[in-house]
Parts: C-alpha cells; sequence; structure tokens
C-alpha cells in the first residue's frame, strides 16, 4: 500500500503543473504568438498523469485478485 500513496501523492503534484502550465499558455497567448516550447509544455506532465492515473485506476482490481488468490 505504500507504493499506491507515493503514486497519488506525484499525480497530485502533476496535475498542479499541468494546470499552471495550461495558465501559462493561455497568459501567453492573451500577449501574442507564444513560443512553441510553452505551446507543448503541458504535455509531458499530461502524459505522466494519464500513466499515473491508469495505473491508480486498475490497482482496486488487481489487489482483488491478489487478496482472492491468496484465501
Amino acid at each position: 500500500m505504500k507504493q499506491y500513496t507515493w503514486i497519488r501523492q506525484l499525480h497530485r503534484w502533476l496535475s498542479i503543473l499541468f494546470t499552471l502550465t495550461v495558465v501559462a499558455n493561455f497568459v501567453a497567448m492573451a500577449m501574442g504568438e507564444p513560443p512553441a516550447w510553452l505551446v507543448y509544455s503541458p504535455l509531458p506532465p499530461l502524459f505522466l498523469m494519464l500513466f499515473s492515473g491508469l495505473y491508480m485506476f486498475v490497482q482496486p482490481y488487481f489487489a482483488g485478485r491478489r487478496a482472492a488468490g491468496q484465501a
């Protein structure tokens, strides 16, 4: 269960980082044409959130199988 908690915490921090990069994009677009690196900056945290979110999604299913196998 310890492993699950650090992934949940990582997912939360990634969501904060993702939100900040999206806000930075809107601010930059309001000032003119933003550079390409800023436009694509939300993608790395988004993909990491995809993988951590999928991992957290399937955890209960695998935990149920493990508990059934031990019984």
